[in-house]
């Protein structure tokens, strides 16, 4: 069933209402989620929601309305209001704003899925839980946990320029975690990371994650936790597994390259960005390992999509070229304020948001290490993996992180186990202290990443790979 015509309604009432500009979204979406404790069901959630957002822009100004209706009369009410309510804000005019070019035209497009997640029995679904977290519970652990989370989302775009695009993104993932009780402190382990691995593929992902097969080791490292020796403070070279980088890079790249926080557009909520736009193209962001780009079309990976929610076109770009500050995420208004030529990271969670500027898939290029190797070129350091706590400050800058589970490394070896270990630093200066990088990327999913007023839930992909940092000041505690 095609939804164009409701979305051509709600345009042409919003230009026929004074918009010089407008475009409209319907999303139909159906979610699925369920949690397992201890061997047993815990939880399942079911929801499907359907919808149309406009946006408008007169003068300076944009108006958004939503309605939870896909009728004709109700799409041309929705268009009309949205002008209304861009012409109200148009009276306290702002800056002059364009919008660069989006490849207007028609297309469709999906991602890839080999087994539809919504079409798998729940019976099936749910056994994989159980027996996920009775694995966990028969090999030690005090508490075991398993989630899954599936979104299967419709998206019909229309606008004023000449955009006719339907796209079906169809998401899932899952994980598991053992914790521990100890004498005042509880220690867990997560498989793959904490919250699970997601992406824009079917449940093949989450077989292949084989949760069954790993909770055991998870219990028995969280019971191993229990009596390690804490992580010990002090300077020391760090190494850094994938999916603790992944997030490294979500919080100290991603949202510090967010066109909108750099021109103070979120200042009142997210905050802003420590990056200047004078220093695009000069500015040295990390080493020469580093190469980050924005790369929507990855297969599989969770920020991936044919089209954003403007119309633009997947296309990868760099954000940081050997080490130099290169690129940003941006939508056609606020590139068109930077003097910029692109746009394309713009979404929204849903169709009764406005849709913002957002992560897709930001991640590290390939190194030319492997993880092994890395050790064995370490004669003193500690190796971390899977994130626990994160804190950084609202310009991205600052940050402090914990891991679920350290290693001493000494002469080329991983050594005994550390509990509690954590490392501190700043953004730049701790990329550029990046000396070694493994070719071993995987494309972490992020389904839970927030901004906005009123609070919108992301979903962001992140290539990484384990590296190496030296000089990192680790084991801060209190």
């Amino acid at each position: 069933m095609s939804h164009f015509d409701e979305a051509y309604s709600a345009v042409q009432a919003a230009l026929d209402a004074g918009a010089r500009y407008a475009d409209a979204r319907i999303m139909v979406r159906r979610t699925e989620a369920m949690t397992a404790r201890d061997g047993d069901v815990e939880d399942l959630s079911s929801d499907e929601s359907a919808g149309l957002g406009v946006r408008a822009l007169v003068g300076s100004s944009w108006g958004f309305y939503a309605v939870p209706d896909l009728s004709d009369a109700a799409a041309r009410a929705a268009g009309r209001r949205a002008a209304q309510i861009a012409a109200a804000s148009a009276t306290v005019p702002g800056p002059p704003i364009d919008l660069v070019p989006a490849g207007a035209g028609e297309a469709s497009w999906a991602s890839d899925c080999v087994v539809d997640p919504l079409g798998v029995p729940l019976s099936a679904k749910g056994d994989l839980l159980v027996r996920a977290t009775a694995a966990a519970r028969e090999a030690g652990a005090d508490i075991a946990e398993g989630l899954y989370q599936i979104w299967d989302t419709r998206k019909w775009f229309v606008s004023s320029d000449g955009h006719r695009i339907d796209q079906h993104i169809r998401e899932c993932g899952a994980g598991v975690s053992a914790s521990v009780i100890g004498d005042g402190e509880i220690q867990r382990r997560s498989w793959p990371s904490w919250g699970g691995q997601h992406g824009t593929r079917g449940w093949e992902l989450v077989d292949e994650l084989d949760l069954i097969g790993h909770a055991p080791r998870m219990a028995e490292e969280a019971r191993a936790l229990i009596t390690a020796p804490l992580c010990p403070a002090g300077e020391t070279t760090l190494i850094l597994g994938g999916e603790q980088l992944a997030l490294q890079i979500h919080e100290s790249v991603g949202h510090a390259i967010e066109l909108d926080r750099i021109l103070g557009w979120e200042a009142a909520f997210a905050g802003t960005s420590w990056l200047d736009l004078e220093k695009l193209g000069s500015l040295r962001y990390g080493s020469d390992l580093m190469n980050i780009t924005i790369d929507p079309r990855i297969p599989g990976a969770l920020g991936s999509f044919g089209y954003d929610d403007e119309g633009t076109p997947a296309t990868k770009r760099d954000a940081v070229r050997d080490g130099i500050w290169v690129g940003v995420l941006a939508g056609r208004d606020s590139a068109a304020v930077a003097g910029l030529d692109y746009a394309g990271s713009v979404r929204s969670d849903g169709w009764a948001r406005l849709p913002m500027v957002r992560m897709t898939n930001v991640g590290l290029e390939p190194g030319p290490h492997t993880l092994d190797e890395i050790i064995e070129a370490t004669d003193d350091g500690v190796y971390m993996e899977t994130n626990r706590s994160w804190s950084i400050d609202d310009r991205r800058l600052n940050f402090q992180f914990g891991c679920e589970i350290g290693y001493e490394v000494k002469n080329g070896k991983r050594g005994r186990m550390l509990r509690n270990p954590t490392y501190t630093g700043i953004g730049p200066k701790f990329w550029q202290s990046m000396d070694m990088l493994s070719s071993e990327i995987i494309p972490w999913g992020t389904p839970n990443c927030g901004k906005g007023q009123p609070g919108q839930v992301g979903h962001t992909g992140h290539p990484a790979a384990p590296a190496r940092f030296t000089n990192v000041r680790v084991g801060v505690h209190g």
